[in-house]
Parts: C-alpha cells; sequence; structure tokens
C-alpha cells in the first residue's frame, strides 16, 4: 500500500479509543455496543462509550486469527453459512483471544450495558447481538430499516426515527439522565463534518494518477466508523486530507505509472490486504473507488435535525437499496472516478464467462471476478 504518514496518528488515536474503555483510574463508563451504520450518535449524546464490534471483526479477519476461531461457533449451532464476523467475534469470546490484547493493551471487547443494532447494512447482526444479550444478561435494541428500498420516502423516514425515539427512551431508563437536545446537535454536527472530510478524502482518488487506493481507504476508513460524532475525527482527518493534497500537488501516485482504474465490490478480504494491494501495483491497476468505504458518507446529516436525517442517511447506504438504485449509485462512481472496470466476488462455482458492466460509461471490457480465498 502507498505509505500514508498520517497513518501514524492514526494508531495513536485508536489506541486512546479503546484504552478509554478501561481507565487506569476513576469510575468505569457506560458502555453500548452499536453496529457500524447504526445510532451511534444518540448513544454519545446519552453519555455511552460506543463500541463497535464489526471493527473487531475485521481485525479478526486483518489479523488471520478468523479461521481458528469460526469453529468453536459453529460447534454452538451457527451455520457456516452466515458472516464469519458473526462467527469469529463469538468465537473469539468463546475462546478468549482477541487482537486487541496485543494491539491495544486491553484484555478485550468491552462488556456491555446496552446492545443496539440496525438491520441496514446485515440482518444477522440480530443474532450477533442476541447472543451476547443473552450471555450477558443486558438490554438489547434493534433498529428494523426498510429493505431494499428504490427511493427513500417520508414514511421510511419517519418509520426510522420513530424507533430512535424509542432507543432514546431506553437510554433514558438505563443512565436516569434525559437527553441534552444541544448534545445531540453537537454531536450530529461532528458526525456531518467527519463525512464531508471522508468524502474529501475518498474525491482525491479522482485525480489521475490517484494519490491513495481502496486498500488505503479501508485503514484510513477507522475514525469514520469508530470515532463518528467525536471532533479527533475530524481533527485526523483534516491532517490526513492536508497530507493528501500535498500528494497531489507534488503528483505522487499510490500506483507508480497508473495505467488502469477499477471498482472493488463488497467486502475488503481483509487477510489479504497487502497481497491485493501489492498484485494491482505490480500490474500497474489502482483501486480507486468502492461502495463500501462510501458508506460512512452521508450528506444529509445536520444538527438541526438530528433524528430525520439520521433516518435518512441510514436508510439510503448502499447495501440497502434496491438493484435499480445500486446501479444508478454503479454508473455515476464509474464516471466519476474514469473507472475502467469493476471487480466482483463471486461464489463458487465460479463463472467461467466474462461478466459484462453494462453500467460502466465506458470500455469496460477488462472486468475481473475473484473467488473466496
Amino acid at each position: 500500500m502507498s505509505e500514508i504518514k498520517s497513518t501514524q496518528l492514526l494508531k495513536k488515536h485508536l489506541h486512546d479509543y479503546f484504552q478509554a474503555f478501561f481507565p487506569k483510574s476513576g469510575p468505569k463508563p457506560l458502555v453500548a455496543w452499536c453496529t457500524s451504520v447504526g445510532p451511534s450518535e444518540i448513544l454519545t449524546a446519552m453519555g455511552f462509550q460506543v463500541y463497535y464490534p464489526e471493527n473487531h471483526g475485521a481485525l479478526l479477519g486483518a489479523t488471520r486469527a478468523s479461521g481458528d476461531l469460526i469453529g468453536s461457533a459453529h460447534a454452538m449451532g451457527y451455520s457456516q453459512e452466515i458472516c464469519s464476523y458473526l462467527t469469529s467475534d463469538i468465537g473469539s469470546y468463546l475462546k478468549k483471544q482477541t487482537p486487541l490484547s496485543k494491539a491495544y493493551d486491553i484484555p478485550g471487547p468491552p462488556r456491555p450495558d446496552l446492545l443496539v443494532y440496525a438491520t441496514n447494512q446485515c440482518h444477522e447482526v440480530q443474532d450477533w447481538f442476541s447472543f451476547y444479550a443473552r450471555e450477558w444478561k443486558v438490554p438489547i435494541f434493534g433498529i428494523n430499516f426498510p429493505w431494499k428500498i428504490d427511493q427513500v420516502q417520508k414514511e421510511h423516514v419517519t418509520y426510522v426515527a420513530t424507533q430512535f425515539r424509542a432507543l432514546i427512551d431506553l437510554c433514558t431508563k438505563i443512565t436516569s439522565k434525559t437527553l441534552d437536545p444541544q448534545k445531540l446537535k453537537a454531536v450530529v454536527t461532528e458526525s456531518a463534518q467527519t463525512s464531508k472530510l471522508w468524502r474529501t478524502f475518498l474525491d482525491t482518488a479522482k485525480v489521475t494518477p490517484s494519490p491513495m487506493n481502496f486498500f488505503d481507504a479501508c485503514i484510513q476508513m477507522a475514525p469514520a466508523v469508530v470515532l463518528r460524532g467525536l471532533p479527533v475525527a475530524n481533527q485526523y482527518y483534516q491532517t490526513l486530507n492536508f497530507e493528501m493534497e500535498e500528494k497531489i500537488k507534488a503528483n505522487v501516485a499510490a500506483v507508480s505509472g497508473e495505467q488502469l482504474r477499477l471498482y472493488w465490490d463488497g467486502m475488503p478480504i481483509w487477510g489479504r490486504l497487502r497481497y491485493f494491494a501489492d498484485l494491482f501495483k505490480d500490474n500497474k491497476t489502482c483501486v480507486v473507488a468502492s461502495t463500501y468505504c462510501s458508506s460512512w458518507v452521508f450528506d444529509n446529516l445536520s444538527g438541526d435535525d438530528p433524528l430525520n436525517s439520521m433516518a435518512l442517511d441510514y436508510t439510503k447506504i448502499f447495501i440497502n437499496r434496491s438493484d435499480a438504485a445500486k446501479e444508478k449509485i454503479l454508473s455515476e462512481l464509474a464516471r466519476d472516478f474514469l473507472v475502467d472496470g469493476f471487480i466482483f466476488q463471486i461464489p463458487k462455482p465460479a463463472l467461467t464467462t466474462p461478466i459484462v458492466a453494462s453500467a460502466c460509461p465506458k470500455d469496460c471490457s477488462r472486468i475481473m471476478a475473484f473467488l473466496p480465498w
């Protein structure tokens, strides 16, 4: 992957974030677990320290620990066909093994006082969080989103925002504190700024040659996920974006001699980021866009209307949309990022003929498909 010097600062911020769950003195913070595109702003405004188990799932994959842990969840009866984040995380808990200990000098994931999941990215999070609700006998709350949305309607937003209000009522019971509207406004305003800065970073890949690639973005997205709503996320992205501006001025390319520009479909293959980064670099190919990293770009967040703006943005994320809406989004990405082709991850048995990407406005004859590893 291309060198981004700001990453050293990112490592410090993440270390501080995880350390805060286990203070060496003073009271232990109230902890809420939340899915990555869930209503974390509400939880932060209500005084919870927010932990994201999907971040742990990605870390398990990146450190290649998942293979030794997933079997423990399967032995409990969890299917081999479901999300490996779920099975590896539960396996990590059962075997008391986690890379968090080595990476951040903490015992492991913090025990929650509240579990909050949202079904906009994945429906299996309900089963995942329900395991811990039973195990630790703590409250669990689910936000159920309308699914496969074409155009987000007012009724969709109202439905989700109503659930947000019910979550606030539950938080009030747990914390014995009422929500301060000004605090929520401030947190959502910070989130909105984080989103803008994150989009600015991703948009640097529109430049030819691109100063960064998908594999860089997979690392740099961490603050947009786990520090969203906190000033430190914006401070970091301001530093990062300044570095990217300097790279663009100096014509520094993530892939020297860039010849092809591709879009990556679906999840990162966390345990093989370095492998794929080197593979594409050796072939003078830059992966410039993905809907995965763009999932934390929220265009409508507003501190002046926090619940409705959150409901709108968290409903309209790519993975929660209809096929027609997704095709439109992909077409726009291909145009804006000058994409030559798409990388699709396909299940076995593999297709033996090329995939035609009709949504691409250019001659997308260079299409790749990678099998699961």
